[in-house]
């Protein structure tokens, strides 16, 4: 089995760079939660985005409530599942942003199915493109005033992240996306978590909007999982700490083992009940065919002493 680890090296003005060095490690010691996991989702054979979304229905709302609430603590789980399932909510007294952000993150995952078909690529346009269904209608004021626009990269340095405020500089976050992309697209299909993992850590670190980079991150990073026949994953709100201190820890080392780590812990939990329910299907499945077994060899015993008369 094939791993890797994470060379970190530095350029001008102190901003850190990772490059992905392929080589074996102990750390990607595969539990069997996980590789059963993957491997239900691999037996699906989705091949239309139809199938993609009759598979993620339920998904889609809970994925989309969990990583708007990481960010928006307005956001519940009626309100999405309301947007999704009938396109409004009845009695709602909130802000007014609020709704917004559900109703993008429902066409966010809209745009996904249709990427999907075509296997769209990774590239600037798209990244841009999924940024401004998530956050069109929302920029706020002061955003506005000072230039920054849903779909663009941000014009200011203001918009730092984490609790050591990293961020790319305006001048080079283009270039820095760039050069991520393609450390990732060299990477290929070995182990897609791990480099789904590296550039979500390296994109939420460059910080390329004024507003919306985590949501952004979490939908790219499920589409390149969906891309290499990955299921993708819900960052559960309940676990935003240990998401925020995953991601803070390879802003600061270069250490991607506990992202890695965490982004597997949340794909069997994402889809704990789906291989529950395959794993009981099967249990039955195999029940059925001891009983019929045994049935026709009760009847071959009737008949063997039938005939001994």
């Amino acid at each position: 089995m094939q791993y890797v680890s994470i060379m970190v090296y530095y350029k001008k003005g102190g901003f850190p760079k990772y490059r992905i060095k392929k080589k074996r490690q102990d750390f990607m010691n595969s539990d069997r939660q996980y590789e059963r996991t993957v491997e239900l989702w691999r037996s699906y054979g989705i091949a239309t985005s139809l199938e993609l979304a009759a598979h993620l229905d339920n998904f889609a709302i809970l994925f989309s409530y969990n990583s708007g609430k990481i960010e928006n603590r307005e956001i519940t789980y009626h309100d999405t599942h309301e947007i999704f399932k009938n396109g409004r909510v009845c009695g709602y007294t909130g802000d007014l942003r609020t709704l917004y952000e559900i109703k993008n993150l429902k066409d966010a995952s809209e745009l996904m199915y249709r990427w999907f078909d075509g296997r769209k690529p990774i590239t600037l346009d798209s990244i841009r493109e999924m940024q401004f269904e998530l956050t069109k209608g929302t920029y706020n004021e002061r955003r506005w005033e000072l230039g920054e626009r849903p779909g663009e990269f941000k014009k200011n340095d203001l918009w730092g992240v984490g609790m050591h405020d990293v961020a790319a500089p305006v001048d080079e976050l283009e270039d820095d996306l760039q050069q991520d992309l393609d450390e990732v697209s060299e990477f290929g299909d070995e182990n897609p978590l791990v480099a789904a993992a590296f550039w979500h850590a390296r994109f939420e670190g460059v910080h390329a909007f004024a507003d919306g980079n985590g949501r952004t991150g979490r939908a790219m990073m499920n589409y390149y999982l969906l891309l290499h026949n990955h299921p993708p994953i819900v960052i559960f709100d309940e676990d935003r700490k240990d998401y925020y201190a995953a991601l803070d820890g390879f802003d600061m080392t270069g250490d991607l083992k506990p992202l890695i780590g965490f982004l597997r812990r949340e794909t069997c939990k994402t889809w704990e009940s789906a291989v529950q329910r395959e794993d009981r299907s099967h249990q039955m499945s195999l029940e059925k065919k001891r009983d019929t077994v045994s049935r026709r060899v009760s009847l071959d015993e009737i008949n063997n002493n039938f005939n001994a008369r």
